[in-house]
Order: C-alpha cells, then structure tokens, then sequence
C-alpha cells in the first residue's frame, strides 16, 4: 500500500498509466536510473503543478520573512521599538528585531537543515510552515520589545527550516532542463508577497482598524497561510530522488511512475528514453561537505552568503527606512515602497525567460554589478520619480541573483546530503544579517544613505569575485554530473 507520506494525488494515476510509462522490467531499478527517468521528462502541466504548489509555500514564507521593514514605522509609532538603537546592539529598535529573525533563521539553517535528509522533504516542508506560522500568530500580540523579539526569533527557525526545504525539495522535484526556470516560478509567485506585504502596510500601519495597531493586523494577516497547507501537502509527493537515495526504491518507483502516466498523457506521445543512469552516492553526513569537490563549493558558497545578503536585506528591510532618511514622511514612504514592491516579482518573471539560457554564475555576477550602480545612485537621488526607478532597479537585480542563487547552490551538492549543505552555507546569510541590521542601523545614523549604499557596494565586490572566479557551471546538467 502506498504511504501517504509518499504517494500524494500522483499516486491515483496508480497501475492504469503504469504499463505505458513504468520502466522495463529489465531494467535496474536503483537512484541513478530513478533519476534519469525523472531528467527526461517534458515540461508538462503535471510537472509545472508541483513547482506552483511548493512556489505557494514560499509565497507565505516570504510574506513572514520580508514584512519587517514594512511594519517596523508601525513599530516605531507603536513605542514598542525605537528607530535608531542605543549602543550598537541595543534591544529596543528596529535593529533588534530585524536581528531576532535572522537569529532564529540562524539557527533554523545551520541546526536543522538536516531534517529534511532525514524526514523527508514533503514532512519538513508542511511542519516548518505550520510552525512559523504559529509564531508569527502569537508575535502579533505581544505587548513588549523582549516579547516581540522572542516571538520572532521562533518564526526565524521555522522560517529558515523552510527555506532549505524548499530550495532542495523543487531542485530534486523537476527535470534538469527546467530546473532554472522552476526556481525563477517559485521566486516569481513568492516574491508576489512583496507588494501584498507593502500595500497592506500602506493601508493599514498608519492606523489602528478596531482600535488595533495597524501591524498587528499585517502580520495576522499572513498567518491565513496555515489554512492552505494541508491542501498543498495532499497535491505533492515526496522527492523520488530521496526515496531512491533512502532505499526505498519500490516507493520512488511507485512516484515516478504516477507522474509519468500523468506526464506521458499530457505529452501525447511516448516519453523519451532515460539517459543512461549516473551513480548516486549512498547516504551522506555533515563530513561529506569537506570533501573534494564539495569543499571548494562549500567555501566557496559560504562565503558569497556572508556578503550576498548584505546586499539583499540591507534594502529590502530598510526601503521605507531609507527613503523617510532622504526627506520622506513615514506615509509617503510606505506608499513609494509599495510601488517598488511591485518590482518583487517582475525579477523571477524575467528569469523564467533567461532562467536556463544563461549560466547561473554569469546572472549572479552581472546583477550584482547592477545593484551596486543602482545603489550609489540612490543614494544620491532626491526626486519621488528617480527614487522610485531606482528602487525598482535595486529590486530587480537583487531578486534575479535571488532565484539564481537558490537554484545553483541547490545544485551543488549530492542528493545524500543536499538539504543539510544548502542549510549549512545558507546559514552564514543568516548569521551575517543579525550584524547587518546592526550595523546599518549604525552606518545610516553616522554616515547617512551614501554610507549605507558604500557598504552594500563593497558586500557585492566580493559577491562578484566569489562567484565569478570559483563557480562550477552547472547550466542544463543533470544533478548527478554536477555532484559526481
């Protein structure tokens, strides 16, 4: 009988489709040939169901992980937090909070990314989801800054639980020739959060609806995504490629051969023949990352996470922040930042164009120099017309590194050990923005936006150079030739 942790809606296709599109008996049934039989695969309506599927997980993912600087006027007029800290890291403002979530997404990344190596991608993903979404619920109603931070903290594990998962989960979930594409979907419906988050902020964080302040209702708001959760968990299956590297091969089989019916019905014709199978290593362990070639990467990797989220967070959660510092009022400023949110999503949009023509290292490289020129010119910048193009620019680029980052590193590693990797040299983006907010918070008192947009540029050198001087190509290979 099928598990139910494994079969999902693919698993009612069941043995109708099975005689078209299982595989000869003949053949071995093992990882490689698993594998090789999903790269095959066309890019169908059943395959792009499980991307948008797990793209709306990351939606509510993203509405929990990027309200913060939305809400944080909302905060400060609250009297629950303060604008600026008092010392470098002071508890009370807005930095604090910022770094309360980043703590937690610490935490979350480095100390719990294996759980999805070990459970399984299907179980993380719907628990972590559940669990951020709890916490953000009880954060909504917290009367102090300790509590506020606390509560944040604890969404920040779930929250970062769920960004391994799902980055592993979708790479492991399509077929190579999609697979840039399939994350620049994910990014694209996700990053919708964005303007939904800002123009909900706009609507509401300069009031108090019912006699509640206006950021409480924000942050309840995205906790609605609980209710969609268990409808997701039911339309997806668990990876085949983790069930095969498990050993469980007749419930890797029994997956993919329910997505070939379903495939193969789509398609109209028979499927192509599997490429001949690749060796999959057996299961991995943390030591696993220290090996060649898989160090290099994982320096490599860790490094450009350090620096990278410099560059991404260092505007994303201080966009109204940033442009109340060049003259705007708190209202003005959150209506501006609600029309560059709308930016958010046009980034994956374009990479589901570019997502699989260009090399993912080149795309990193190219957008981070753009961030840079875009960034000191907005610092410079005075007019409404010119903030706001600029913002859109900033946004632009900084999510098209975003999906290509997600999928490249995602790649890099094997299967055995692909979710506590990704977790690993994802964390120190985590660690590296709790001192973030802090010391932009410091930067943007004493040196003002140019500061601010001087550190971000010098963070995006060394993104360039990690990247474009050690990156593996990786463009329209299997996951197996990539990790062997």
């Amino acid at each position: 009988m099928a598990s139910p942790e494994t079969s999902g809606d693919l698993a009612h296709a069941g043995a109708a489709g099975r005689g078209a599109s299982a595989p000869d008996p003949a053949v071995r049934l093992d990882a490689g040939t698993i594998s090789a039989r999903l790269d095959r695969l066309p890019a169908t309506r059943s395959v792009w169901k499980l991307v948008v599927l797990l793209s709306l997980g990351f939606f509510f993912e993203l509405y929990d992980l990027l309200y913060s600087g939305y809400v944080a006027p909302g905060l400060v007029r609250s009297g629950l937090l303060s604008a600026t800290t008092h010392g470098l890291f002071g508890t009370t403002g807005v930095a604090s909070f910022i770094a309360a979530l980043f703590s937690g997404l610490f935490v979350g990344t480095i100390a719990c990314g294996f759980l999805a190596d070990r459970y399984g991608r299907r179980a993380v993903f719907t628990y972590s989801l559940l669990w951020y979404t709890v916490a953000n619920l009880v954060m909504a109603f917290q009367e102090t800054a300790t509590g506020l931070n606390f509560w944040r903290f604890v969404a920040g594990v779930g929250i970062g639980v769920e960004l391994v998962t799902i980055g592993t989960y979708i790479s492991e979930l399509v077929p190579k020739h999609i697979r840039g594409r399939a994350f620049a979907c994910e990014q694209a419906v996700g990053f919708t959060a964005v303007p939904v988050v800002a123009f909900l902020s706009y609507l509401l964080v300069p009031r108090t609806p019912f006699g509640i302040d206006g950021w409480r209702w924000v942050v309840v708001i995205g906790a609605h995504g609980a209710l969609f959760v268990w409808w997701i968990r039911r339309a997806l299956p668990e990876s085949p490629r983790w069930l095969a590297q498990q050993g469980r091969l007749v419930e890797a089989d029994r997956v993919m051969s329910a997505l070939e019916a379903k495939v193969q019905a789509e398609y109209g014709r028979p499927l192509p023949a599997p490429a001949a199978a690749v060796a999959v290593s057996p299961r991995g362990s943390f030591r696993d990352m220290w090996v060649a070639p898989y160090r290099n990467r994982t320096l490599m990797m860790t490094l450009f996470n350090v620096f990278q989220t410099v560059g991404f967070y260092g505007f994303a959660n201080w966009v109204p922040t940033l442009l109340i510092k060049q003259g705007i009022t708190v209202t003005t400023s959150l209506g501006y930042s609600s029309v560059i949110a709308l930016a958010a999503p046009i980034g994956p949009v374009i990479g589901l164009f570019i997502g699989d023509r260009f090399e993912r290292k080149t795309v990193i490289v190219v957008m981070a120099a753009a961030n840079i020129v875009a960034g000191l010119w907005f610092s410079q910048a005075s007019s409404a017309v010119l903030l706001v193009s600029l913002g859109v620019c900033l946004t632009l680029a900084s999510n098209i590194i975003s999906y290509s980052f997600h999928a490249y590193q995602a790649e890099l590693y094997p299967t055995s050990i692909r979710a506590r990797a990704v977790g690993f040299v994802y964390s120190w983006s985590r660690f590296s923005a709790i001192f973030t907010a802090f010391i932009i918070a410091d930067v943007l008192k004493q040196f003002g936006t140019v500061g601010v947009f001087v550190f971000i540029s010098a963070a995006m050198v060394v993104v360039m150079l990690a990247i474009g001087l050690l990156g593996p190509k990786t463009r329209n290979l299997s996951l197996e030739e990539i990790t062997r």
